[in-house]
């Protein structure tokens, strides 16, 4: 066989295996987060991010069929990481408000619709959380203004969820 039957013979067993691969991504994540009773929201982001990291993995192997050199992805691989860990560690960055809405969307107790307190001396806020974004947190405070706050400040302040009254 010429190489270049071969080649198209793995790009089309790699994209088969995406896409089988890809629902039954869909379809774990789905039925485990149901199990956990989060909201339809979460489960369509998780299922977003096993997605996004399962293409990637595709792309990886199909640039390894058709001649990418180890080398090349390599680079790219080391870049990704090194990006990955400035969005870590720095503070400033708008890296870390992405890397921050993943830690609040896991492990924050706060969702869409909660009233919450942000416990800070100089600029003391309170509202409905309206939306959780990958770089801001946007409250509607009781006299309908819009306050969006970064991500990576909501993970460094103390927040209080103010209990329903009704």
């Amino acid at each position: 066989m010429e190489v270049l039957n071969v080649q198209i013979i793995e790009t089309i067993s790699v994209v088969v295996c995406y896409i089988i691969v890809s629902y039954i991504n869909r379809s774990f994540v789905n039925n485990a987060l149901k199990k956990a009773q989060l909201p339809r929201s979460r489960r369509k982001i998780t299922i977003r991010a096993a997605n996004l990291l399962t293409t990637i993995v595709a792309l990886v192997f199909l640039s390894a069929i058709w001649g990418l050199n180890q080398k090349d992805i390599a680079v790219f691989v080391s870049t990704l990481l090194t990006v990955l860990g400035i969005a870590f560690f720095a503070q400033w960055s708008l890296l870390s408000n992405i890397t921050a809405s993943v830690l609040i969307f896991f492990n924050h107790p706060m969702k869409i619709g909660d009233t919450i307190k942000i416990l800070d001396k100089d600029f003391p806020y309170e509202g409905e959380i309206t939306d959780l974004t990958y770089f801001f947190v946007h409250l509607k405070t009781a006299e309908g203004d819009i306050i969006t706050i970064p991500n990576s400040l909501v993970l460094q302040k103390s927040i209080s969820i103010v209990p329903d009254k009704g």
